[in-house]
């Protein structure tokens, strides 16, 4: 790899702002707030990043996803132009 053109990658907390869930991964994000986390190597402050949605509130994660009645669609384009 070519030195100095890639951007920082280092330990990320993501937050999911729905339900409060927080995960680690490592991503180039950076956020002024932190948290602490622990790790084996003791707690560190690691960045904070809140996101929207993650698998944990997502309605297809969840099961919460609604399905659309096809079956009445038909029916009702049928009724309509048939």
């Amino acid at each position: 790899m070519k030195q100095g053109i890639h951007p920082d990658y280092h330990p990320v907390v993501f937050q999911d702002a729905a339900t409060g869930k927080q995960f680690l991964t490592r991503s180039t994000a950076t956020s002024t707030r932190t948290v602490e986390w622990p790790t084996p190597q003791g707690v560190q402050t690691l960045p904070l990043i809140v996101v929207d949605v993650t698998s944990d509130s997502h309605p297809f994660w969840t099961g919460s996803a609604r399905h659309i009645d096809s079956a009445g669609q038909v029916e009702k384009f049928r009724r309509r132009y048939g």
